[in-house]
Formats: structure tokens, sequence, C-alpha cells
């Protein structure tokens, strides 16, 4: 077997500030282990552990004394081939998250977790516990509550097997119509889920929200008729000849969450102090109302009135459910 080729600076700087934590998290793990795991050989390793012991930070002397350097149980390595770090230092001085900002993270993590694509993923269970861990306070105790909708699903396995789907959709104008689709891709954009697909009846390719999606129905026998040198957009919302330009005025540091809808580089003009206006076109006012609740604070229609005021209505209903819950 021939010997592997030694690392760059950059590589092995890399290789070491992935080592450490590793270490830290498998206290006594053994060397083949980590070698395994890294997918290097047992004498990097070796090498690795000597370099991480003659590491450290300087103290106030800015002369390195042993108390400024990690230490490792040599006895264990020789006699065991086990690696343990007996004294760690800068690790604890470095910013660490704050018990909410470690919650909602975690709560994230849920999510995802719970969708079929990554159910029992082992990796989202192992984020979470370093999550806990690297807060600077124990995260409040979250849930949150899974996707039941079996839409997903079933989109999810027809995009897998390339078969056309029949659903009923209720569209822009608020009418439902039978929609036989070829999917290509399941993407999600905020809370909502998007199903990317060639319409056959359209002959064009068209992106539905899934919860606007019923009656769904695979069609396996059904023969594709996409175009086979189509390419799919990178991004998931198109303008077409129907959309709608509203102007809007938005918080500056917001303006990355409206990616998908402006662009990489959007046309801005000075608002506010932080705010900036800009316009975005849009399919449908319903699409509209639910992006501004999305990032409420952060995000005012400017004109036309229409769109104002369809948001305006839309809050207030909102607000006025909020009202109509019994008391207990």
């Amino acid at each position: 077997m021939a010997e592997p080729q030694p690392l760059r600076v950059q590589d092995r700087l890399a290789f070491l500030l992935a080592l450490v934590p590793y270490l830290l998290d498998n206290d006594g793990v053994s060397v083949a282990q980590a070698a395994n795991h890294f997918g290097v050989s047992a004498q990097r390793i070796r090498d690795a552990v000597e370099l991480i012991a003659v590491s450290g930070v300087p103290g106030e002397t800015k002369a390195y004394q042993p108390g400024d350097l990690f230490d490792i149980d040599w006895d264990r390595l020789e006699e065991r081939d086990e690696i343990a770090i007996t004294h760690q230092v800068a690790i604890d001085d470095s910013p660490r998250f704050s018990a909410r900002e470690a919650a909602a993270l975690i709560a994230g993590l849920q999510y995802i977790a719970a969708l079929p694509a990554n159910a029992d993923r082992e990796t989202v269970a192992t984020l979470t516990a370093k999550l806990t861990r690297a807060a600077n306070g124990a995260p409040a105790a979250v849930a949150v509550e899974g996707g039941t909708d079996t839409r997903l699903g079933q989109v999810q396995e027809a995009v897998a097997a390339g078969t056309v789907l029949v659903f009923d959709y209720l569209n822009g104008r608020e009418e439902r119509e039978e929609r036989a689709v070829e999917p290509l891709r399941v993407e999600s954009v905020d809370e909502s889920w998007y199903l990317r697909a060639w319409d056959r009846s359209r002959r064009a390719l068209r992106t539905f929200r899934l919860d606007r999606m019923r009656d769904v129905r695979s069609s396996p026998d059904a023969t594709p008729e996409r175009p086979e040198d189509i390419e799919l957009p990178e991004r998931i919302f198109q303008p077409s000849k129907q959309d709608r330009s509203v102007t809007i005025e938005i918080a500056e540091a917001a303006l990355p969450l409206l990616a998908d809808y402006l662009g990489d580089r959007p046309h801005t003009e000075p608002a506010r102090r932080g705010w900036v206006r800009t316009r975005l076109r849009i399919a449908h006012l319903h699409g509209l109302k639910r992006l501004v609740a999305g990032r409420a604070g952060l995000l005012v229609v400017v004109d036309p009135a229409d769109a104002r005021a369809a948001v305006h209505e839309w809050a207030a209903a909102g607000l006025a459910r909020y009202e109509q819950r019994p008391t207990r």
C-alpha cells in the first residue's frame, strides 16, 4: 500500500480543527476508530495527536507554560492505543450559543427530522446533542409538530419513480382544476413545500404548492411527454407575463430572505433608515399575503392599493380570530 501523501498546511489545519472536537466528544476513542472516521491512516492520526500535544495558547507571560498546552493521556495511548485529551485550552473561550439560540436551532432540526426524507437520521440526533452541549445554558425543551400530510411523501415517491401525478389544484384565481404533471423536484421555501413539474396540459414547467393540491394520485401507466432536453431553472419562482408588480419596503438586512423572489441582485432604492424600496413580481395576491405574514415587521407593501388592502384585510381577519378565542 502506497504511503499517503503529506497534507498541505491548510489541509493539516482543517484536519486538526475537525479532529480536536471529535476527540473531545469521543473520549478514549481508539486510533483505528478515529482513522476510519476520517478516512486516513492510523499513523496520520498518531502524528496529529503529537501535534495537538504541543499546541495551545500562550498565557499572560506570552510564553507557553504547561497549562497553556493540550495534554494527552500518553500511557493510555501507548498501552491501549486509545486517545484521551486530559487538558484542553481555548475551546471554552470560543463564542457559544445562548440557550434561546440553541433552542431555536434544535426546533428547526426537529422539523427537518420529521420530514419523510429525514426520518431516523442519526446525523440530526448527533447535531442536536452538540447544540445542547455548546449552549451557555440549558436550552428550553421544545417540541415541533411533524408534518402529517401524506402529500409530501406521495410527491417525493413520484419524483423518485418518475411517474405522472394527477391532482386537483387551487390556482391563483381561487379556481380548482385537475392537473396532470410529470414531477421533477420537491423544494421548500419558508414553511411551504413546492413541486416543480412539467405540466402536461400547458406543455410548460410549472410550480405547485403542496398545500393547494388535493386528491393526489399517481398514474404509473402514463407515458412521459416532456422534452428530454428540458432544464430546470435554479430559481423556484419564475416570472411570467401574467405576474403582477408590487412595490415593497423591506429591512435591508432581510433582503436575502427574498432571494427566491428578487434574484441575487435586485434593484433597490433607499427608503427610511435601514430599509430599502424594491419591486417584486407575484402570481397572485394570496401568495403576497403569506409572504408578508412570514416576515412580520420586516416587509411593508407600498402599492398598488388593492395589494395593500388584501394584506391588511388578511391580517385583520387573523387578529379577529385570536380575539374570538374563548379565555380559560
